[in-house]
C-alpha cells in the first residue's frame, strides 16, 4: 500500500482573508437567516408553548442554514446540558450528525480532483447517500476492492471561503466581547484565534489522519488506554479533502440504555474517557478537541471509539508541567496553598491575596467535589462558585484551559449519564494514576535535564 507524503502541522495553510465585500455579504446573509428565524417564530405565535420555547425550537435550523462555523457552536450546546440546560441541548442534538448533505455531482468532482477517479472505480462499492452529514464533512459507507468495509469522509465543497468570512466576523465580535470583564476572563480573542487555527487544520484531512495515528499510539502506551480505539487509516485513499478509514460499528456514548443492555461498565468507560483527556493533554500535549456525542461510540468489545480528529487541542510544555502540578496538588496532595501558587505562576491571577486566604478559598470550592457523587453535583452551583472566585482574584484563564474546559463540558454529560454514583475525585484508581503520573513525569523531566547537560558537555 502506497503512503503519500504526510503534512506537518507547520505546513498548514491558514484560511485566506476574504475581501471586505465578501465579509459584508456574509454579514448580510447572517442577518437574513436571523430574520427568517423571526418570521418562523411569528407564524407559530398562536400555537402552544411560551415565546422562549418557540424561539429555542427555531434556532438550530438557523445554525444549520448559516453553515459549518455556526454548526460547530451548535454542537457544543448539544453536548453540554450542564452549561446550557437540557431543553436547549436537546433541540441542538440534530446538528451532531444530521446536517443536509452536499450535491452528489460536487462530491464526484471532488473525488476526481483529489484521488484521480470516480468513487465507483476507486471502491468495490460506494454508497452515494451519506450515513452522517456534519458541519465540515459528510461520511459514506464503502467497500475496498480487497473486501474490507470502510467509511469515507468527504469535505463539503466550497466551505473554505464561507468559513473564512465567518471567522473574520467572529474575530470582530470577540474584540467587542472583551470589552466586558467575562469576555476578558475567558480570553475571547484567544479562543476565537484558536478556533480559527483548528478549523484551518480541520480542512486538511491528511493532518487529521496523522493525529489519529499519533494520538492512539500515546493512549496505548499506558494500560489505562486499553479501552480506547481509533479506526485504521487507509493512506492510499486519503488526501487533503478525502479520508478513508476502517468501518467500526457501535453504540453512541449517550445511548445509555443500549450500553447497559450490552452489559458494559459505565464507570470504566468514563475513566477511559477522562484518561484520554488527561493523558493526551497533560502528558503529550495533544488532546481530542471535539468530544461531542456524535464522535464517540462504544464498540462490541466495550471500547470507546474516537472519531473525527479534525480539531486537536495542543498544550505547550511549560503549561503542561504547571497543569500536572496543579492536578497533583488538588487531587493527590489536597494541598490548596500549593495549587494557588501554581495558578499564580500560570499568569492567570490579576489580584494576589495572602497565601492562607487564597488556600482557604480554593479549599472551600474544591473539597465538596471530592465528597459528592456525579449524579448529585449541581453544575450550575459549581459555575456560580467558580465565577465568584474568578471575580475575587481577577482571573484571566489561559486559552489552553478554556479549550480543555470545553471538552470537560462534553465529558460532564457522559459522566452523569454513565456513572452518576461515581465519586470521580475520590476514586483510588484515578488518584493513583495521577500520583504515579507525577512520579513518572518528574523522572522524565530529570532525565531530559541530564541529557541536555551531557550534550552540552560533549559539545564543550
Amino acid at each position: 500500500m502506497s503512503t503519500p507524503r504526510k503534512t506537518s502541522h507547520r505546513e498548514v495553510a491558514r484560511l485566506d482573508r476574504v475581501p471586505l465585500p465578501v465579509e459584508a455579504a456574509r454579514i448580510g446573509a447572517t442577518g437574513w437567516q436571523v430574520t427568517r428565524t423571526g418570521a418562523r417564530v411569528l407564524t407559530k405565535l398562536t400555537g402552544h408553548g411560551s415565546l422562549q420555547q418557540k424561539v429555542v425550537k427555531q434556532i438550530p435550523q438557523t445554525f444549520a442554514d448559516l453553515g459549518p462555523t455556526y454548526v460547530k457552536f451548535g454542537q457544543i450546546i448539544a453536548s453540554s446540558p450542564g452549561a446550557f440546560g437540557e431543553p436547549l441541548s436537546r433541540e441542538f442534538r440534530g446538528l451532531l450528525d444530521r446536517v443536509p448533505p452536499a450535491d452528489t455531482r460536487e462530491v464526484h468532482k471532488m473525488f476526481r480532483e483529489e484521488l484521480g477517479d470516480e468513487p465507483q472505480n476507486l471502491f468495490k462499492s460506494f454508497d452515494e447517500q451519506p450515513f452522517a452529514s456534519a458541519s465540515i464533512a459528510q461520511v459514506h459507507y464503502a467497500t475496498l476492492h480487497s473486501g474490507e468495509e470502510v467509511v469515507v469522509k468527504i469535505q463539503r465543497p466550497g466551505i473554505r471561503r464561507r468559513v473564512a468570512a465567518d471567522l473574520q466576523i467572529l474575530k470582530r465580535g470577540a474584540q467587542l466581547v472583551e470589552l466586558a470583564k467575562l469576555g476578558r476572563r475567558l480570553s475571547a480573542q484567544d479562543v476565537v484565534a484558536d478556533f480559527a487555527d483548528n478549523l484551518a487544520e480541520e480542512l486538511d484531512f491528511r493532518l487529521e489522519a496523522q493525529s489519529m495515528d499519533a494520538w492512539v499510539a500515546h493512549m496505548h502506551a499506558s494500560p489505562m488506554g486499553e479501552n480506547i480505539r481509533v479506526p485504521q487509516v487507509y493512506w492510499d485513499l486519503t488526501s487533503e479533502r478525502v479520508l478513508t478509514m476502517e468501518r467500526v460499528t457501535g453504540v453512541r456514548i449517550d445511548d445509555v440504555a443500549e450500553i447497559r443492555k450490552r452489559g458494559f461498565d459505565g464507570t470504566e468507560l468514563v475513566k477511559a474517557l477522562l484518561f484520554s483527556v488527561f493523558e493526551g493533554g497533560l502528558r503529550h500535549g495533544l488532546f481530542h478537541g471535539d468530544l461531542h456525542a456524535g464522535n464517540l461510540y462504544v464498540d462490541d468489545d466495550g471500547k470507546i471509539v474516537f472519531f473525527d480528529f479534525g480539531i486537536m487541542g495542543r498544550i505547550d510544555p511549560r503549561t503542561r508541567w504547571l497543569l500536572r502540578e496543579l492536578v497533583h496538588a488538588l487531587l493527590v496532595k489536597k494541598d490548596h496553598a500549593a495549587a494557588g501558587k501554581i495558578v499564580v505562576l500560570m499568569g492567570a491571577v490579576g489580584t494576589v491575596k495572602p497565601e492562607a486566604e487564597a488556600a482557604k478559598d480554593l479549599e472551600k470550592f474544591a473539597t465538596p467535589l471530592t465528597l459528592t457523587s456525579l449524579g448529585d453535583l449541581s453544575y450550575a452551583e459549581i459555575g456560580k462558585q467558580l465565577s465568584a472566585l474568578a471575580d475575587a482574584y481577577d482571573v484571566k484563564l489561559p486559552r489552553e484551559l478554556v479549550l480543555i474546559g470545553k471538552q470537560f463540558l462534553y465529558v460532564e454529560r457522559y459522566m452523569k449519564l454513565l456513572a452518576p454514583k461515581w465519586q470521580m475525585m475520590s476514586d483510588p484508581a484515578l488518584t493513583g494514576y495521577f500520583a504515579n503520573f507525577m512520579v513518572e513525569v518528574t523522572r522524565e523531566h530529570n532525565d531530559q535535564v541530564e541529557e541536555r547537560t551531557d550534550n552540552d558537555q560533549v559539545e564543550a
